[in-house]
Order: C-alpha cells, then structure tokens, then sequence
C-alpha cells in the first residue's frame, strides 16, 4: 500500500479513517474480523514428528530392525525375550537422552523471551484510549512518543521533532528523523521512507501521531518473519559424517549378514532360526549402540559448558556445528560496536591539532568546551534505582556520556547557567540554540551544530584550520559536531533567532558508535584460528569501513560492497566474488542471506550474528545463526542456534573452542566404538566363515558394546581440549569422519582386537580344552569386554599417554572401574552366567585374559608414539632450515 506520497485527504480516503477522530466501534470491530495484530510463527513440530526426527538416522534404524527381528524370533520359535528388550531398551534410551536435552535448551531460552508492544494509546470515537497492541486495525490512529515501541507499519500524519530507532529493521545506529509532510516520490530503501513507521522501531525522541496503514504479517517485520518461516536449515556437518559412518557399518553388516545366512543354511546345513538369531548378532555387533547417546552426551556437556561462557545453545547439534565455522558474517551494530554513540575527539580552536578523549586531561579549556556543549543539550542521563537511564537523541546522549567520563553533568552547568530561551534543533537550519544567564549576570548564547551552518567570525587561516581538522574527522568516519558562542552583557531584547551572529568558535567534536574492546581481541583471535570475520550492516559504508578497519576485519587488499552495488551483481558474480569482499554496507535482509548461502556454495560453514529483526532471516539460514541476548529482538533469538547472554563478540570464539574440543571428543567416541564393532563384524564372519559358528551371542555383544564400551565412552564428554585446538584451521564440511588418520588408527585397532580374539578363542577351545566352544567364548568375551574398556586411554589423548593424562578425567576413571565392575560381576555371579552364557574357568585362562586384555592398549600407544615421532622430523628440518 503506496501512501508515503499522499496527501491526508487521500490517506483518509484510501484507509477510510478520520484522521482527527479515528474509527468508530463498529468500524474497528468489521476491521478486526480480518485479522489481528500479530505474526504467525511456523508451527512447531509434534511430539510424533520429534520422535521419528531421532528414530530415522541409520543406526536407530538398524536397531529397530533388531528389536523387530528379535521380537519375532521371540514369537515364532520361542528365542527368549532378552534380546528385544535390551535393544528396544538402548533405543528408547537414546530417543528419550535427545529429546531431554533439546526440551532442556528451550527451556533455558524460555528466561530471554521479550518482544511484543503490549498496550498503545489509540484514537477512537474522538477519544485518546490505551489498548492492547494487538487489537490495532488498518485505519487507527496512534499517539506515539519518547520511548515507545511502534506497534504497526504506518504513515504520520503529525510530527513533532520525532527521532525513531530504526537499527532493528535498518541496521543503521543513527536515530531518524521522522516528517508528516507527504514525499515527492515513493522511496525504495526502508532508511529513506522518511515519513512512515515500521512495527518493532523505536520513538528516540519527539511526539507523533501515526495512521495504521498496516498490520501483522503485511507489515514490514511480518515479511520478514514470513521469510523466516520459509527458510530452511541445512543438516549439520556432524549429522551427516555420522549419517556416513551408519550407511558404512550397516552396508558392512548387510553384506555380512547375508553372507552368513547363506553359509549357515546352505553349506553347514544349520536352521533357518539359527542363522537369523546370527544375523541377529551381526546386526548387534555392526551398530555402536551407545554412539547415539555418548553424542548427545557430549553435546549436552558442550551446551552445559557455553552456557557457563554466556552462550545458550537453542539447538543442541549446533554445538559441535560451530566448533567447525570458519567464516563469521557478523552485524555491526550491537555486535561488534557498542550500540552507543561515543565521543572520541576533539578540538580546542586555536590549537593545531585535534587530541583523543582517552588521553583527555580535565584542563580549564577543555571543561569550557564541555560545558557549552552540555549547556546546548536537552538529553538527560539518571541513575533510578541503581539502573542509568538515558533519554534522548543519540548525537546528544553522546555528549552527557562525555561529561558523565569525567564526573560532570548537564544538571551541574545548569545550576551555574540556567537557561533563559531555546531555538530547537531543525534539519533545515541544521543548528540548535541556547540562551543562559552567567554567574556575573551576563547572557551566554551557545549555538551547536554543522560547522558550515554556524555563523562564526574566522579569518581565512583559521578556517583552513577548522576545515582541516573538520575532515580528518570526516576521514574517521566521525560524526562531527561544533559549537560556537557570543556573550552579551544584559539580556537581548531581539529574538534568540535574531542573536545568531558573530559567533566565537569554541572547537569541534567528533563522535562515533566505536567498536567493543573484546571484539577486537576476539576478531583477532577468530584469524588464528583460521576463521574469516565478515562485517554486514545496514549503515552506511564509510562508517561500515571506518569501524571495520579498527577492528582488524578491513585489510588493505580487501573489498567494500554496498546493497545496492551487491543487487546488480547475479548469484553466480557474487558467488565468485565473495572471498575477496569483508564489509557490506547498506544491506537488506535478502541481502544477508544471499551473502550466507554464497559463502555455503563455497564450501564454508557460516556463523551469522546479529540483534534486529533484518538478522532473523540470515541468522535461520547460516549454519549457526547468534543472537544477541540483551539487545536481540524476540524474532533474532527464535531464529538463531545459539544466543549470547553478555552480547559479547568475544563469547562467540570461545564458543567455538567449546566447539572444537566437543567435536574432537566425538571423533575420539567414534574411534573408541567402532574399532571394536569392525573388529566385532569381522570376527564372527571369519569364525563362521571357518566353521567355528558364531563365537558371542546378541547379548554378549550387548553388554560389550552397551556396558564394557559405553560407560566409560560416556566420560570422554568430559576430556580437556586438546592443545593448540584454536591454532589449527578449522575442519571443512566436506573432511570425513575418517580424516586426520582416524582410518589408520582404527585399523590398527581393528586389526589388533581381530587377531588377539580369534587366538584367544581358538587357544581356549582347542589349546586348554577339548573342542569346548563354551570355555573359548568365555574367555573371548572377557578379553574383548576388558581390553576394549582400558585401551580407551591411548585414544583418549592424541600425545603420548602419562600419568598425569591418565588421572586427568577422573570421571573417566570412575567410569572404567564401575564398567569393569559390571563385567566381573558376570563372572563371579551364577545367576548372570547363566544368563550371559559364560562359564567358571581355571585359574591359567584367567591369567591368559589378564595378560591379553593390556595388548591392544599397548599397540596403541606404540604406534601413536611412532606415527608422533614420524611427524616431528619433518618439523625438525624445517626449524633446522
């Protein structure tokens, strides 16, 4: 709905309102039948659509299809109940873990939930009322003032001073200054539609009285909330490598199940039964059962951890997902600057040079200046139960904060100089004026504003002077602001207009939103980890460049892009040219999330941060979407993956070291489980393969994988970061969970746990006893179920394992010993050797599987310490070089 270049006459008649009375009762009541003032959310999935979330990846699959086969098995031949309910059990168990969690993070989320205009002051029937914002109509009329959130898109029809806050939509940090009068044409950007209001802005200061020319879902921040609705997350790099490893094992046990099916019944001539229940056992040996768990364990830990560090996790995959991000597309505003204006410089007139307010000394002439500008101010700043709360435009609150930095106030000069008379600041004139009474009865006639409006007496040297330093301001992309003043010795009878004459220029000062401390060091620390930090803001781009090139994110050889110059640029242009640009300015929602998904095309895992609703949109579409806890709106935090309770940039890379060290944890679980599920698979095709049957039964394997592997897996959650974690580059998308020599070393394992269980199985059965399957599958289990839990050490540390590495978990050790508890237990118990199909054994086999169970930890170590050795020579001769 065009209404910027209209009249009132045809805004009334196209909204068929009164623009002095507003709607009548009946009229908001047929208005309202067509909707309310809210956003429609997208609909959250059920309970059902959850469940099967977590029960459709491989390995739950593969497991269910145990449960099911068992179950039958069960059923038809009466092959006992133990199997499908210890399965079904794991299952479950990892359904119920990943839902847990998840309801957890939301729950922590549910604390920061503030957005929504709750009541305005409506006209209606000729009467000022206040209502809920959400009974607004097209057609209302709504008084807005000092403080108020704007609670639908809208055209003014009154405007008095009227600043609103628009960062939230625009990005920009400045206040805009808002007119009722009717434009000569219809504006594009959303920045330059100077006479409407966006829903979720902000009144800086002034009063005005809007028309509602919009409501939910058409206004402005409805578009982009229908936007987030229709953006999708891609699957994480972490889903989808263990997507891989699943569709790996379960093609291995397809094929081996197959294979033994077929040897089992047509050439050893065994049941059908029997070599399901073996197939059974292959299906049970293939899948790391507690894999499932021991991720999301250690998940929940690195969520536990962030949360710690001022980062709340909403999804609990993103945890790891950030740990891999190599590009951070960060917003400016809020993010990595303070979100306040600031005064940096200044300048005494006379002196030659311009010096910083940090090494400011509060000398005589240096508080004359200060307090001509705050005597020319009408921003206030005030402490209300304990809390500061500041009113006013941005350029002046810049200016209270300056004096506040150095124990001064616009109350104190006040005390000394009251003010008399006040020429208001307009975007016309372009200056605001003053009058106060001094201390010795004079008068003071202070005038601030741009420096080519002010009307001062220089000669030509000392306005080369003036401008001189006036544009190195400018070059710093500082807002520059002057005063000037006349001293008249009784009180002028003229006009305080007519008094703006003949001024004396007092200085200059230049003022900037500036960056946060923490996020230079963060950006900084983000580049040794070899993360690249993106700058894209809605401000504009010498700003954007100016900031960009404190925080270290603009480098000599880089490129700037405004939105306008990124919208003539197609997909495939913008794709080519997206590692050379680090600062976007002027940019569009649309806008970010084209910079997102042109990075992704390359390859990069994004982190998208931001505050204001124009973020929600790019921050759904990255891969780690960060929102800003304090200042972010209700729609960025739904939108994000994780949210920052500090708003600090620096939180942000320490989130992602938690990352890094999580995911290093996982691959180590994965190492740690399914070295012994391949070994598993591949032992019992090779004994069936030679005629030994099946050496283990499903719930041998069970107790292997779930209890002898699982409990102490579950404690690598809790391992240190490894050194040097956030001097290494970050691990692509596209690496492999087998990356980094993972193959290697799980074939080493493999191969170790394959040969010593066959010997230990055959020296058993036909070594110390007579053709006994059941002494040679005891002292199998007890080797594998052992040796599988201690050689957990040497994975646990990618350096040479000590004493003190050893006792550095001590969950972990707690972890092995209840684990190794469990297994002897089934040893020494009658009841649980009977269920367990383990047998008493002499004292000679018991020494065997003492001796046996430290051999593959052994070969571990070794060959961890030869591969280290390997890769210092190399390092040697390059230092020697």
């Amino acid at each position: 709905m065009t209404t910027a270049t209209q009249s009132r006459q045809q805004l009334a008649e196209q909204l068929k309102t009164d623009l002095s009375r507003g709607l009548t009762k009946e009229m908001v009541m047929q208005r309202q039948q067509l909707g309310r003032n809210e956003l429609q959310e997208e609909k959250p999935p059920s309970l059902l659509q959850k469940i099967w979330r977590h029960v459709s990846d491989v390995a739950s699959l593969v497991l269910l299809f145990a449960v099911v086969l068992s179950t039958y098995l069960a059923i038809a031949v009466n092959g006992g109940w133990t199997k499908p309910i210890v399965i079904g059990a794991i299952l479950v168990l990892n359904i119920v873990i990943g839902m847990f969690q998840e309801h957890s993070a939301e729950k922590s989320l549910s604390a920061l939930k503030k957005l929504n205009v709750h009541e305005v002051t409506v006209i209606r029937d000729g009467q000022a009322q206040v209502i809920s914002a959400t009974e607004l109509v097209v057609g209302d009329l709504v008084q807005l003032r000092g403080g108020n959130q704007i609670p639908a898109d809208g055209r003014l029809v009154e405007a008095v001073a009227l600043q609103l806050d628009e960062a939230i939509l625009t990005g920009e940090s400045e206040p805009v200054k808002k007119t009722a009068d009717a434009l000569a044409k219809q504006a594009t950007e959303l920045g330059d539609r100077r006479n409407e209001v966006f829903s979720g802005t902000g009144v800086a200061q002034g009063t005005g009285l809007m028309v509602v020319t919009a409501i939910g879902m058409a206004t402005e921040l409805g578009a982009i909330a229908g936007m987030l609705n229709r953006t999708k997350s891609r699957i994480t790099p972490l889903q989808k490598r263990l997507n891989q490893l699943s569709s790996r094992l379960t093609g291995v046990a397809i094929v081996g199940g197959i294979a033994i099916f077929i040897l089992g019944v047509f050439f050893q001539g065994e049941p059908l039964t029997d070599a399901l229940m073996i197939g059974v056992s292959l299906a049970v040996a293939a899948v790391p059962e507690t894999l499932p768990i021991i991720v999301t364990i250690s998940l929940a830990h690195g969520v536990t951890a962030m949360a710690k560090q001022h980062a709340i996790m909403r999804r609990v995959d993103a945890v790891e997902t950030i740990g891999g991000v190599n590009v951070i597309c960060s917003d400016k505003t809020g993010t990595l600057t303070q979100n306040q204006m600031t005064v940096t410089d200044y300048w005494l007139a006379g002196q030659p040079q311009a010096i910083q307010v940090k090494k400011m000394a509060l000398a005589d002439e240096n508080l004359a200046l200060m307090r001509l500008m705050g005597l020319a101010t009408n921003a206030t700043r005030e402490t209300v139960n304990g809390e500061i709360v500041e009113v006013g435009d941005s350029t002046e609150l810049a200016i209270v904060r300056w004096l506040a930095k150095f124990d001064q106030s616009r109350a104190q000069f006040e005390t000394d100089y009251p003010r008399v008379a006040e020429d208001p600041f307009n975007s016309t004139k372009k200056t605001m004026a003053t009058l106060h009474r001094m201390p010795d009865g004079r008068y003071l006639l202070i005038v601030k504003g741009a420096i080519d409006h002010l009307p001062v007496t220089q000669t030509a040297a000392q306005r080369a002077v003036t401008m001189r330093i006036h544009d190195q301001f400018a070059q710093k992309a500082l807002r520059v602001l002057a005063v000037g003043y006349r001293i008249f010795d009784h009180q002028p009878t003229e006009s305080i207009e007519a008094l703006q004459s003949d001024l004396q220029l007092s200085g200059l000062i230049g003022m900037i939103d500036p960056p946060r401390d923490a996020a230079i060091i963060a950006v900084r620390q983000a580049a040794d980890a070899g993360i690249r930090t993106v700058m894209i803001t809605g401000d504009h781009l010498e700003t954007a460049k100016a900031i960009a090139k404190q925080i270290g994110i603009l480098k000599p050889t880089d490129q700037v892009l405004t939105g306008a110059s990124l919208r003539t640029l197609s997909d495939e242009e913008l794709t080519q040219r997206i590692a050379d640009v680090s600062v976007y300015a002027r940019v569009s929602p649309e806008d970010k999330i084209r910079i997102v998904t042109a990075w992704q095309s390359q390859g990069a895992t994004v982190a998208m941060t931001g505050d204001g609703v124009n973020d929600a949109p790019a921050l759904k579409a990255a891969d780690v979407g960060v929102a800003m806890g304090i200042t972010g709106t209700e729609v960025s935090k739904n939108a994000s993956d994780m949210i920052l309770t500090d708003d600090n940039f620096e939180t942000i890379v320490a989130a992602i070291a938690t990352g890094r060290a999580v995911y290093q944890n996982i691959l180590k679980a994965v190492e740690f489980l399914i070295g012994v599920n391949f070994a598993q698979i591949f032992l019992m095709i090779t004994a069936v393969m030679i005629g030994w049957g099946a050496p283990l039964i499903a719930e041998q394997l069970l107790v292997i994988n779930v209890l002898a592997d699982g409990i102490p897996g579950f404690y690598l959650s809790r391992e240190p970061a490894e050194a040097q974690t956030m001097q290494r580059p970050p691990i692509s998308r596209q690496t492999s969970i087998f990356a980094d020599g993972m193959t290697r070393r799980v074939a080493v394992r493999t191969t170790t746990f394959i040969i010593l269980t066959l010997g230990i199985y055959g020296l058993g059965r036909f070594g110390l006893a007579n053709n006994d399957p059941m002494i040679g599958s005891t002292m199998l289990f007890f080797t594998l179920a052992l040796g599988s839990m201690i050689d957990i050490y040497p994975i646990k540390t990618r350096q040479p394992l000590t004493w003190q590495s050893i006792r550095g978990n001590h969950a972990l050790n707690v972890g092995v010993c209840l684990a190794a508890a469990f297994v002897v237990a089934i040893a020494i118990i009658p009841g649980l050797r009977e269920l367990f199909s383990v047998t008493t054994m002499p004292m000679l086999n018991w020494v065997i599987v003492g001796v046996a169970i430290f051999i593959p930890s052994c070969v571990l170590e070794i060959a961890k310490r030869i591969r280290l050795k390997r890769q210092d020579v190399p390092q040697m001769l390059m230092s020697s070089d």
